[in-house]
């Protein structure tokens, strides 16, 4: 269990990332979830498994009651169950006593956290409110899982090599330019530049989004270990903020997905939102892609340089919930 560190807060969802009464399926720590959003925008999720034969209840439905909350109705025997977890049986007026007990939640705006059952151990970050009370949010996009372990997924994430190998199709990066490494403990931040192969006039013609790849790609990422990491981009018509979440489903299976908030300095900014998100839907699967051909077992004989983000993730995976050192700044 502690290769998924119990103990951390993990941002299950945004809630535009749920439909009105329509239960989805999310997973934390191997354990399956249907979690449902009803008319008021209040958030329930209870375990996935009805208690009469293991139907999922996140392949049910809701139903709204008289005093407007909903429930979720199992798809086998379309038993319906409450945010508390207790049913009616057929033949019964009577309400049981919980069957399911209700994963517990914390909402913070638009914002749906947890600590899975267990005791939290770190704080949850403060960033993403801050990021919404100052940003526009544009939308979310990636929610995938991949079948990796979490240390992986973010050794990955945090590999500031990788950038002109695995995301040289379509950014055509042709080097990293490491500039600065801040090591705050559970925090840090990272900064280089990716200059880029340029495309040609009739190539863009073709493909108009890629009038907006920039020549050098310059990057600024904030990283909150260990569900967080914050691209922060500087752009002609605007900011962005594209904030790159991941949850530990299972021992080996890692959500991921994105959240991406903008801040316009030209009318035209919202209009490049979709694009955006495409750029950032193809990362992820470029970094899914690449997860899916390494031997997870294979010795590492070769350290590059600008490994510092890796060598932050393993010591605060191995040390947590302690910060250890060193102190990595460069």
């Amino acid at each position: 269990m502690q290769s998924m560190l119990p103990g951390a807060p993990w941002l299950l969802a945004h809630k535009s990332m749920l439909a009105v009464n329509q239960p989805e399926k999310i997973s934390l720590y191997g354990n399956d979830y249907a979690m449902w959003k009803d008319a008021a925008g209040d958030i329930h999720a209870l375990p996935n498994a009805c208690p009469h034969m293991g139907a999922m209840l996140s392949e049910g439905w809701c139903e709204v009651e008289s005093d407007g909350s909903s429930v979720v109705a199992c798809p086998f025997h379309a038993l319906k169950f409450d945010k508390s977890g207790c049913t009616v049986l057929p033949g019964s007026n009577k309400k049981t006593l919980p069957l399911l007990e209700p994963l517990e939640l914390i909402i913070q705006g638009d914002f749906i956290w947890s600590y899975g059952q267990y005791e939290p151990k770190i704080a949850i970050p403060t960033v993403l409110n801050e990021i919404a009370n100052s940003y526009d949010f544009i939308g979310h996009t990636a929610n995938r899982s991949v079948e990796t372990d979490l240390l992986t997924m973010l050794l990955n994430m945090h590999d500031y090599n990788h950038q002109n190998g695995t995301h040289r199709d379509l950014f055509r990066i042709t080097e990293v330019q490491f500039h600065q490494f801040i090591d705050n403990g559970h925090q840090s931040h990272a900064f280089y530049d990716m200059p880029t192969a340029p495309y040609s006039l009739t190539e863009k013609l073709r493909k108009p989004d890629l009038f907006l790849l920039p020549t050098t790609i310059k990057a600024h990422l904030e990283n909150h270990f260990p569900s967080l990491v914050i691209f922060h981009a500087e752009m002609p018509l605007g900011k962005a903020a594209q904030c790159h979440l991941f949850i530990p489903e299972a021992a080996n299976r890692t959500r991921t997905y994105i959240l991406l908030f903008g801040k316009a300095s030209h009318p035209a900014f919202k209009f490049f939102g979709s694009t955006y998100l495409k750029f950032g839907k193809v990362v992820v699967d470029q970094d899914a892609d690449i997860l899916g051909k390494i031997y997870p077992d294979s010795p590492q004989k070769i350290k590059l340089n600008n490994e510092v983000g890796m060598d932050w993730v393993r010591r605060n995976f191995a040390s947590f919930p302690n910060v250890g050192s060193p102190n990595l700044s460069k």
